[in-house]
């Protein structure tokens, strides 16, 4: 579904935001979660949802690790039952049937934050969750490169890093050209995605923002992708100086050939 982002603000014709700063669509999410926990009581799975609401550390790719467990793994609940507690797992993505998920696309989706005003291009809600963020620039513009588009995503993590929070991957594009990271890639680790099917690349002559829409953003792909193929990597690193040990974190993402490749050898295994 498509929706013009100034349709869905505060003061849209149709508001699903309380103000600019939301950037959860928390009346989907909860019809979401309403209904693909049946079983679990309304109250657990509310504390479910205000769990994935206040997720506030001062640490950026903290909250994004913290949100991605939520997603990845269901909210962890408790909740009281003829005289005993029992625990259960809320679920926020119906990973084992993706159409089972609402998909909604907005464009100009204006976030308001620190007294900064930004209007991302494209957001893709899964469930009312801002999990893919597209950042296009025009294509007939020779100074508008992946390069600009990718240095305006650092400043939107800088200005508005709520929307970060809930993010899964970020893409660039300047119309023809596309890559796709992580909160934590660096440019360089930005990547095409060359297949539309897995089993031939894409000729060179084809538009990649095409290739990468169809191949990775189909609700298959992207949900095994976010569930399947991505890790937060921790490692040790010692200042020189001071002797300080500290813990390093970074995202990373498959590329298209792992992504493919690893589920072939599953379903090889699997005969």
């Amino acid at each position: 579904e498509y929706i013009f982002g100034p349709v869905i603000a505060p003061d849209g014709e149709h508001p699903e935001r309380q103000s600019y700063s939301d950037v959860v669509l928390l009346k989907r999410l909860r019809l979401a979660v309403h209904r693909l926990n049946p079983y679990i009581p309304e109250a657990a799975r509310e504390q479910a949802v205000r769990e994935v609401m206040h997720i506030s550390s001062p640490d950026q790719l903290n909250n994004n690790e913290k949100f991605h467990v939520f997603l990845t793994n269901g909210v962890d609940v408790e909740y009281h039952s003829d005289g005993e507690t029992w625990g259960g797992k809320v679920w926020l993505i119906d990973y084992e049937n993706p159409v089972n998920n609402e998909f909604l696309v907005v464009n100009q989706f204006t976030i308001i934050e620190n007294n900064s005003n930004k209007r991302p291009d494209i957001i893709l809600f899964v469930n009312g969750l801002p999990l893919v963020l597209l950042e296009l620039k025009n294509p007939a513009d020779e100074n508008a490169t992946i390069r600009k588009a990718f240095d305006q995503l650092q400043t939107y993590k800088s200005v508005i890093p709520s929307i970060f929070t809930y993010n899964s991957v970020l893409i660039v594009s300047d119309g023809l050209d596309a890559r796709t990271g992580s909160l934590s890639s660096g440019y360089s680790r930005f990547h095409a995605w060359k297949t539309k099917d897995g089993k031939t690349e894409a000729s060179k002559l084809v538009n990649q923002l095409e290739v990468l829409i169809s191949g990775m953003l189909n609700k298959t792909v992207l949900l095994d992708l976010i569930r399947h193929f991505i890790v937060f990597e921790k490692s040790k690193k010692e200042d020189p100086k001071t002797l300080i040990t500290s813990i390093q974190t970074v995202k990373k993402i498959a590329a298209y050939h792992q992504y493919f490749a690893v589920n072939k050898a599953v379903e090889s295994s699997m005969r």
